[in-house]
């Protein structure tokens, strides 16, 4: 089975949030972090990893994608506060 991940990205605490999907999530916040493609990421410097979920079921992971993209900004924050309150950079828990 294939894995689905829905991962938010800031550009610090409390700042700048992105929502994607994506089914390579090493290979795909590095693209972020390199600013590879000119974009909303580059823009804003945006390359922190504070939240993702893993699902096998893309039409699961695309709906859960747009659902948080219509949240209210405090429920985002909230959202990553609850598993990652100190908002570290999970890209290195994930390379390891």
């Amino acid at each position: 089975m294939k894995n689905y991940y829905v991962y938010i990205l800031a550009s610090q605490r409390n700042g700048t949030l992105y929502i994607g999907v994506t089914s390579d999530l090493i290979k795909r916040v590095q693209q972020h972090q390199s600013n590879i493609a000119d974009g909303f990421t580059k823009k804003y410097n945006i390359h922190t990893l504070v939240y993702y979920e893993q699902t096998e079921d893309i039409s699961a992971a695309l709906a859960r994608e747009k659902a948080l993209k219509k949240w209210n900004r405090d429920w985002k924050l909230k959202l990553i506060e609850r598993d990652n309150p100190n908002w570290k950079d999970l890209y290195f828990d994930i390379i390891q």
